[in-house]
This record gives structure tokens, C-alpha cells and sequence, in this order.
């Protein structure tokens, strides 16, 4: 097979459907050599080997030292707990943990529909709906902004700042998106002084106050964690409802029974999660010594990138991949992950995702696409699979 591009692999064209070619790479080349940032990467496709490379401890999330100038350059936003291993990850991880038990998550149910209901109320006082940005965007983001205690004034704000790291797949798009990280981080540190002096009841308040075993939040830490929180609370379930309705849409029969029978919807989101895939690449690792997957030896120091939405379509592990069916079952995908670092947002993601969608099209039971879906425009991100814009008539 041909040298790889990563910066294909982030095309918005690649990412309208990535799935022919992972079945390939999974056919011919299951752990496929390539580049990132001038760093040698290995691309894991199967999915026996995927989960695999998120639970084994010899794959670790620290970055050498010949790639740590990023993190100088990209300052303490970094500092978070996707990037840290062992002791230090779980440090980090049990400071916020119990924000987000499937309990507490389960007591945002009413301010999540009541969320769904303002904005849809609004786009049919409109009457249109470009589903992205009047509702995929607007409903995590005001949840996870309302638990960490972001004003409304900086919401969207901090959403563009951080969204052109998600699309750096080249080492120039990295230097140039990391203005907007320093601007985020100088945003972050007033709203830190203003919760120092002006304590309130939210994670921000929470986490600045927050004591374990001793052990304080650095404000590197504090800042990398809200950083991450903040990201991770929202862009997965962009792409969920995105991704997800534009999946309903295009297939009418999943769709009935997804609007006629209400007690499938928890399986619905997680086919759509498998189906959809919207975390496409799960995050850095490397490999703490020579491992070999696959009869392929990846030499200690070299990056591995795990591609969850290729795991997610592998056919040994779901028959007919390439089909919907919102009642599949089992249904092990790997969208949040697997090990240590599975997605401590999970249960929230899940259940944003089975209101909006529910409502959604409760609300709308006439919902169409306003355009060809042929000539929907998808982002440009490794990470990430999702829309630009989704266009709706109703």
C-alpha cells in the first residue's frame, strides 16, 4: 500500500466516508506505517488490536522528550489528564470522577430537555433549522459550561478558540493554531481569579477548592483539566446528534422505529456511537518499549494512533458493519474508548444524545434534509467525524 498522508485522512472529502478505505487498511495492512508531525506514527485499524493498543499499560499517553517543545509552545493547557499515565492520570482523574457518576449525570435530565425545547422552539419560531449550529452545538455546550461554571458571554468564544487545534493535522496548522490556545489560556486565568475571590457552586469553583490525599490542582493542571473538560464535554455529542440524525434521516425504516418505539432508544445511540463514529482517532500513545501487534514491531518512542471508527466497522466483531440497525445487539463499539482512559463523559454524552435525538424528532416528525446529502460539508480534523453544517427542512 502507498504512503499515507495523515492530512488525507483529515480532508473533509475523507471524512464524508472513511469507511471503504479503513476496510481496506484492515485487509492489507492492519498496522500501517505513516507520519504525524514529523514523528513516525503506526496507524492500528482491527479491532482486536485498537482495544488492544487503549488497554495496554506499554502504551502511554506522556509524550518523549523530542516531541515535548509542543507542549512547551502550546503552554499549560496540556497538563491534563488524557496526557498523563499511572499515578498522575489518576490523580487528576479522581479530583473530578464524581461530577460525572451515571447518578449526578441522571439530575441534568430535565435541564438537558428543557435545553432541547428552548432551541427548537426557537427554530421553528425561525422556521428553518441548520441543526449544527442552532442545536448539535448549542445544547452540550450549554450543559458543560453550565456545570463548570463558564458565562454565557465567553461560551462560544471558548469554542472557537479551541476548535482550530482539533483541525491541526500538519505541523504548520499546529503553530498556527496556537494563538488561539494562548488566548484561551489568558481567558481561563481571569475566569480563575474571578473564582478565586467570588467562589460559586460549579466544578470550576470545585476544582480550584478540591483536596485529594493532600494533593492540590497546580494551576497548569487547572488549567489543562478545564481545558479538556470543557472540550471533551461537548464535541462528541456535537457529532453524535449531528452524525446520528443524518444517519435516522437517510434510513427511513431505523428512523420509524426509532420515532415509534420509545424503548429502543438507548440502543439507537449506541449504534449510532458504532455506526457514526464520532471520535474517529482515538488520542495519542506511545509505545514505552518495542511492542509488536500483528507481526508488526513498533520500536519504542514511536506514536501510535488507534482509529476507533475503523474498529467500530471491523467485521469480525459485527456482522454487516456497513449496516444500521438500532437494535444490534451485542454492540461492544469502542467510541468512548477502552482501559484506563475510558471517556469519563460517557453517561453524559449518552444521555444528551438520547433526549436531543428523541425530541428532536418528536418535534419535527416531517424532518428532511434541505440539500443533497452528497453535498453536505464535513470538518477538517483527525479526531473528529463530523458536520459543518446539516441543513433541515421541517
Amino acid at each position: 500500500m502507498a504512503q499515507i498522508k495523515m492530512t488525507d485522512l483529515a480532508s473533509p472529502r475523507f471524512k464524508a466516508n472513511p469507511y471503504p478505505f479503513y476496510a481496506r487498511l484492515r485487509a492489507e495492512a492492519p498496522v500501517c506505517r505513516t507520519t504525524l508531525l514529523r514523528q513516525r506514527t503506526w496507524l492500528v485499524t482491527r479491532y482486536a488490536d485498537v482495544l488492544a493498543v487503549l488497554k495496554d499499560e506499554r502504551f502511554v499517553k506522556d509524550w518523549p522528550p523530542k516531541t515535548r517543545w509542543l507542549h512547551r509552545f502550546a503552554g499549560p493547557i496540556t497538563r491534563h489528564m488524557l496526557n498523563q499515565d499511572g499515578a498522575d492520570h489518576m490523580r487528576l482523574r479522581t479530583l473530578v470522577h464524581k461530577a460525572f457518576t451515571r447518578g449526578l449525570i441522571e439530575q441534568l435530565r430535565a435541564r438537558i430537555q428543557s435545553v432541547c425545547d428552548e432551541l427548537l422552539t426557537q427554530a421553528a419560531h425561525n422556521g428553518r433549522l441548520e441543526l449544527m449550529h442552532d442545536y448539535a452545538l448549542p445544547l452540550p455546550l450549554t450543559v458543560i459550561a453550565e456545570l463548570l461554571g463558564i458565562p454565557e458571554r465567553d461560551r462560544f468564544r471558548f469554542h472557537t478558540l479551541s476548535r482550530s487545534s482539533l483541525s491541526a493535522s500538519t505541523l504548520a496548522g499546529v503553530v498556527r493554531s496556537l494563538p488561539d490556545q494562548w488566548a484561551l489560556i489568558r481567558h481561563l486565568r481571569k475566569l480563575i481569579k474571578e473564582r478565586r475571590t467570588e467562589p460559586r457552586a460549579d466544578l470550576i469553583t470545585a476544582l480550584i477548592q478540591a483536596e485529594e490525599a493532600g494533593d492540590r490542582l497546580s494551576e497548569a493542571e487547572l488549567l489543562g483539566m478545564i481545558t479538556l473538560l470543557l472540550i471533551a464535554g461537548y464535541e462528541t455529542t456535537v457529532n453524535l446528534i449531528g452524525n446520528g440524525a443524518l444517519a435516522l434521516i437517510e434510513h427511513p425504516q431505523e428512523r420509524a422505529r426509532f420515532e415509534q418505539h420509545p424503548a429502543l432508544v438507548e440502543s439507537a445511540i449506541e449504534e449510532l456511537l458504532r455506526y457514526t463514529s464520532p471520535l474517529d482517532m482515538a488520542s495519542q500513545r506511545f509505545a514505552r518499549e518495542d511492542v509488536n501487534i500483528n507481526g508488526a514491531t513498533i520500536p519504542r518512542g514511536d506514536l501510535v494512533i488507534a482509529i476507533v471508527g475503523s474498529a467500530n466497522h471491523d467485521e469480525t466483531q459485527f456482522p454487516e458493519p456497513e449496516t444500521f440497525d438500532i437494535t444490534r445487539e451485542p454492540n461492544k463499539h469502542l467510541a468512548f474508548g477502552q482501559g484506563a482512559h475510558f471517556c469519563l463523559g460517557a453517561p453524559l454524552a449518552r444521555l444528551e444524545g438520547q433526549i436531543a435525538l428523541t425530541t428532536l424528532f418528536q418535534r419535527f416528525p416531517n424532518l428532511r434534509l434541505a440539500q443533497a446529502p452528497e453535498s453536505l460539508r464535513w470538518r477538517k480534523s483527525l479526531i473528529v467525524r463530523g458536520l459543518e453544517e446539516l441543513p433541515l427542512a421541517f
